[in-house]
């Protein structure tokens, strides 16, 4: 039997140096599952590495995919059969852009009948990486603003509605207003439309002058240096992705500004962590789920695997709503 999978040898647009394989199928070793992909989202941090933007640590040919879910077809030596049938997030294997993911028994998280494939399939990268930062910095922050741009994007919408859990105070910047109502709802106390009003006066209006005492970077570039100039002096920044591809100069934007800045990387905390510290944050993400404390949102548009053409157009069209998934 065999299965297709997508890689690519070189650094370059996706649409560009992405190619469709066909391999035999391999049987799970010892101490593996093997993984029927169910659902298998296409993320920024999945595209920027097959951009070149990471290349000292990326390694070639690769198969992309950070996360997604799938259900166990076969168990390797060692491995219980009570796995076999079961949903579960295969995200410590191979990249997930694929029909079938090996994976290590001991690191794929179980996922429970309460919650839907499309919701399963989007557990990992976005809420984790909110998850963990609010645990590291925010959970002393009560009553404190966070300033955060690119608020209308998956992460922005669950920094506002972690915002309820942690008890801090969410100043949500977007570029227009197709998000702002979402995000009221989901718990940002104010919206700040950045095409139609200055961040930096906006900002201080609603601190009386002091500036945030917290700022959440996804965009990078000028965008980065706009939300540092709305952060109180000794405030910390956290540069969580690099939407525009664009870096920042951190050391001068601290020396300037009086910030505080700090790198986040999921990769780094995923490179460290043991089995039960592994599945402790995604069991945590689950249980707010499930008791409606977080929604992520439904896909925009799903394909087929052989469809990858299609689907990273998708993907990258400006003003998509919703991730767009594979879907087998």
């Amino acid at each position: 039997m065999n299965a297709y999978y997508l890689s690519c040898s070189r650094f370059g647009h996706p649409s560009e140096v992405l190619q469709l394989h066909n391999k035999p199928l391999e049987q799970p070793g010892p101490g593996e599952l093997l993984v029927r992909m169910i659902s298998s989202p296409i993320n920024p941090s999945d595209l920027i590495p097959i951009q070149g933007a990471y290349a000292h640590r990326v390694a070639l040919p690769m198969i992309p995919g950070y996360e997604g879910v799938g259900k166990v077809v076969e168990a390797g030596r060692n491995v219980s059969v009570s796995m076999l049938g079961r949903r579960v997030l295969p995200l410590r294997g191979e990249g997930t852009w694929q029909d079938y993911v090996r994976v290590p028994a001991e690191l794929a998280v179980p996922v429970p009948d309460t919650i839907s494939d499309d919701t399963a399939s989007q557990l990992y990268i976005n809420p984790v990486t909110a998850w963990l930062l609010c645990q590291q910095y925010l959970a002393d922050t009560e009553g404190d603003f966070v300033l955060i741009n690119a608020a209308g994007s998956s992460i922005g919408r669950i920094f506002a509605q972690l915002s309820q859990v942690f008890g801090f105070r969410v100043i949500a910047a977007v570029r227009n207003d197709l998000h702002t109502e979402a995000l009221l709802l989901k718990g940002a106390e104010y919206v700040i439309n950045t095409s139609a009003t200055s961040l930096h006066e906006a900002v201080m209006d609603i601190t009386k002058g002091r500036g945030a005492g917290f700022g959440i970077d996804s965009i990078g570039g000028t965008a980065a240096e706009e939300l540092a100039s709305c952060i109180s002096f000794g405030g910390i920044v956290v540069s969580v992705g690099l939407l525009s591809g664009i870096p920042v100069d951190w050391i001068r934007l601290a020396r300037t500004t009086g910030i505080r800045p700090a790198m986040y990387w999921l990769r780094h905390w995923v490179e460290k962590a043991e089995v039960q510290e592994w599945h402790k944050p995604i069991v945590c993400i689950m249980e707010l789920v499930h008791k409606g404390l977080l929604q992520l949102d439904a896909p925009g548009a799903r394909f087929a695997i052989t469809d990858f053409q299609q689907a990273i157009a998708a993907a990258t069209a400006p003003g998509q709503s919703g991730k767009t998934v594979f879907a087998w």
